[in-house]
């Protein structure tokens, strides 16, 4: 497959082709497919929350923004309010790959950098000592 870009000349790299073609042959049973970007269209979002969804035939994956709100109405109290931007649906096969992926990457960061604590608690305090200062 080969797609041009916005000058008109082909595509001659694949991204990430060492990463990419591998798992994407052993998945499909057949010789390595090249796999070609085309990013004209990208769009880059910022999500810090987001929520899952399943059906039986696919997953939903929606992202967004958490906000605190203030309720002036009870004295000051407060609540959390997801909003929610943008959803992806995709079948269980790629939720797996990406999963898979995820994983990956996240591991090699924490090799890198040290753990990343999930305790905003523990974050605070400073009471995560295997992170590792840049």
């Amino acid at each position: 497959m080969t797609q041009k870009n916005n000058k008109s000349t082909l595509l001659k790299e694949p991204l990430n082709q060492k990463h990419v073609e591998k798992p994407a042959g052993s998945q499909i049973g057949h010789k390595r497919i090249p796999v070609y970007t085309d990013e004209r269209n990208l769009k880059t979002w910022y999500a810090n929350s987001f929520r899952t969804t399943a059906t039986a035939e696919e997953i939903l994956l929606d992202f967004g923004m958490n906000h605190v709100q203030l309720l002036p109405q009870k004295d000051g109290e407060v609540r959390m309010v997801f909003h929610s931007d943008n959803r992806i649906v995709m079948n269980y096969y790629s939720a797996k790959r990406l999963a898979m992926t995820l994983s990956n990457i996240i591991r090699r960061h924490e090799q890198e950098f040290g753990e990343l604590e999930l305790n905003a608690k523990k974050r605070r305090s400073g009471s995560n000592s295997n992170c590792k200062q840049p």
